[in-house]
């Protein structure tokens, strides 16, 4: 069954107050009221700044047919005109350019990773790395570990314990990537699962840090290959994202907390590689040395 977004003159303003909203709450002008943002109200908060690796100044454009009509996939579209082509009055392409405003490294990077692979023979209508990227893109996350412990209990899909304050304290930060995501917490029953990329923070290192050093890699494609490379993590088990999650039921009923499926592995904690400097590919065959820290 396709997903229904509510009604913007229906939402009460309660759902914003979800803790998957925090990290936007400088945008809540553009979500709240009934009355839908113009497109002129997403540049008051965005001066055109230039993609990462095209270094072209981005802007977002009406989605129309006459835009569509070029033949473009939408992200070449972003790459070569710096064009990103938003639907008026959606609130999954809202959430997007709040996404493009808070998370811009990561979408530049998964940008030029669907460049680079638009360019490489393919056996079928997409790679594995497309579908990689559509399901971070759309639903992903990136989660910060402090040491790792936790990690055998998401292995096993040991929800309850995952979840649990004590073992929940190594998770350093969570940082929500998907705009799907979002959009689906706009609903009062909503079980949105991240697909997530897991990775340590290292001693001395930030958040913002980790989040682009991890570009960095998928921009590079050296993370992010396989649809496998992803964690599935329920989001309402998170303490205090979901008012029944105290219950210890809630985790034996509800649909989300999947079991693990037999064979199903995972990759390994992500780390931070260890070189002197890596290099972004640009416009014109040019490329960006970024030294390592």
């Amino acid at each position: 069954m396709r997903f229904q977004s509510p009604a913007r003159d229906t939402l009460p303003a309660a759902r914003l107050s979800h803790p998957i909203f925090a990290p936007f709450a400088a945008y809540r002008p553009l979500l709240e009221g009934p009355q839908w943002p113009a497109l002129e109200a997403l540049s008051h908060y965005w001066a055109s700044p230039l993609h990462r690796f095209s270094r072209l100044p981005l802007r977002f454009v009406a989605q129309t047919p006459a835009l569509t009509a070029d033949g473009l996939h939408y992200e070449q579209r972003i790459y070569t005109r710096g064009e990103i082509a938003t639907r008026l009055e959606n609130w999954h392409d809202l959430f997007n350019a709040l996404m493009w405003f808070e998370r811009f490294d990561l979408k530049c990077a998964v940008n030029a990773a669907y460049i680079q692979e638009f360019a490489a023979p393919a056996a079928g209508p997409r790679t594995r790395r497309q579908a990689a990227l559509t399901h971070f893109d759309e639903g992903g996350a990136i989660v910060l570990l402090r040491t790792g412990a936790s990690l055998s209990l998401w292995d096993s899909h040991d929800w309850p314990a995952l979840f649990s304050p004590a073992h929940w304290a190594d998770c350093h930060s969570i940082v929500v990537f998907g705009h799907a995501l979002l959009e689906q917490c706009l609903m009062p029953n909503a079980l949105p699962v991240a697909k997530c990329l897991v990775a340590s923070l290292e001693s001395g290192q930030d958040a913002a840090e980790g989040v682009a050093a991890m570009a960095l890699e998928i921009a590079e494609g050296r993370l992010l290959r396989d649809p496998k490379d992803l964690r599935p993590l329920p989001l309402v088990g998170i303490p205090g994202w979901h008012d029944a999650a105290d219950d210890p039921a809630f985790f034996a009923n509800t649909p989300c907390f999947r079991p693990l499926r037999a064979g199903r592995c995972y990759p390994p904690l992500w780390h931070r590689p260890r070189a002197e400097h890596s290099e972004f590919p640009l416009a014109g065959g040019l490329r960006l040395t970024v030294a390592a820290r």
